[in-house]
C-alpha cells in the first residue's frame, strides 16, 4: 500500500528538499499536498486529513506553532515533526512516541523516522492535549542557554559575531544574513528555523517567513493594510518587515513585555 503525506512547512526549499527525500526513498509514496502556515493548514486538513497517513510537520509556522493546527482539527495521523531545537529539548517527544527529524536534515534520519511509520503503520496514537503539553515542554526555558555567537567570514578571517550585536536576521534567495547595530552584514551559514530555535525569544522575534527582529531593533510600528503591521527597525531593510495579521497581536505583546 502505498503512503500518502502531506508536509507542513513555511521554508520552501526544506519542504522541497522533503518532498525529492521522500520520492527516492519510496517512489510509490505520494505528497498529497504542501503547506507554510497554520492557517492553510487547518483549511487544507479539515478537510483531506482522512486521505493522508502521515504528517511531516514544522513545529515553527508563519503565523504560529503547528500545535495550534490540533485545537480545531484532531490529530488522525501519524507526525513526524521536523524541527531545529536541539536533541535535549526533543526528548520528550521520544518518551509520548513522536518522532522528529533535526534541520538540516539528512536522508538517513528521513529513511529511519519513515521505516520506524511502516513498521508501526501509526500504531502510536496521541492526542491534542498531550501536544499541548509537549509544546509547554518546549517553551519552559527557564533553565535553558541560548547562543550567544555565530562564528562568520569578515575580511578573510573567521569571527565570533555576538548575537547581541544583531538587529535583525533575514533571508534572501535562500541565504541567510545578520545585519548588526553599526549597520553591517554578515552571512550567516543556517536556517531562519534554526536561528530562530537558538535565540532567546525575550529578546528575538519572528516576524514572518524572511525576518527575525530584535526588540532593541524596532523603532515603531504603522499599521499596514487588513490589520497588518510594518516594523520599522534600525538599520533600515531594503524592504518593508510586515507582520500578518494572525500574528500581530503576539508581536505587540511581546513589544510590551
Amino acid at each position: 500500500m502505498s503512503i500518502n503525506v502531506a508536509i507542513i512547512e513555511d521554508e520552501p526549499a526544506i519542504a522541497r528538499n522533503l518532498e525529492f527525500t521522500l520520492k527516492e526513498l519510496d517512489p510509490s509514496l505520494t505528497v498529497l499536498h504542501q503547506m507554510d502556515s497554520v492557517k492553510s493548514a487547518v483549511a487544507w486538513l479539515g478537510k483531506n486529513i482522512q486521505h493522508c497517513h502521515l504528517l511531516f510537520m514544522d513545529i515553527r509556522l508563519i503565523d504560529g506553532l503547528s500545535f495550534d493546527i490540533f485545537q480545531t482539527i484532531k490529530p488522525s495521523a501519524p507526525i513526524i515533526f521536523i524541527t531545529a531545537y536541539d536533541h535535549y529539548a526533543l526528548e520528550a517527544f521520544k518518551v509520548n512516541g513522536l518522532d522528529y527529524i533535526l534541520k538540516p536534515f539528512q536522508k538517513e534520519e528521513v529513511a529511519t523516522a519513515l521505516d520506524k511509520y511502516k513498521n508501526t503503520r501509526g500504531a502510536v496514537s496521541i492526542n491534542s492535549n498531550t501536544l499541548t503539553e509537549l509544546l509547554q515542554h518546549l517553551q519552559s526555558n527557564g533553565n535553558r542557554s541560548f547562543r550567544e555567537a555565530y562564528l562568520v567570514h569578515y575580511q578573510n578571517k573567521l569571527i565570533p559575531l555576538p548575537v547581541d550585536k544583531i538587529h535583525w536576521f533575514h533571508t534572501e534567495q535562500e541565504v541567510m544574513y545578520a545585519h548588526t547595530d553599526d549597520g553591517k552584514k554578515y552571512v550567516i551559514d543556517s536556517t531562519l528555523d534554526r536561528v530562530g530555535a537558538e535565540i532567546s525569544p525575550k529578546l528575538f522575534f519572528r516576524a514572518n517567513r524572511q525576518f527575525i527582529v530584535q526588540r532593541r531593533a524596532v523603532k515603531h510600528l504603522d499599521f499596514y493594510f487588513n490589520g497588518r503591521l510594518i516594523v520599522n527597525v534600525e538599520p533600515k531593510p531594503r524592504e518593508k518587515i510586515i507582520v500578518s495579521k494572525a500574528k500581530a497581536p503576539e508581536f505587540k505583546k511581546w513589544l510590551d513585555e
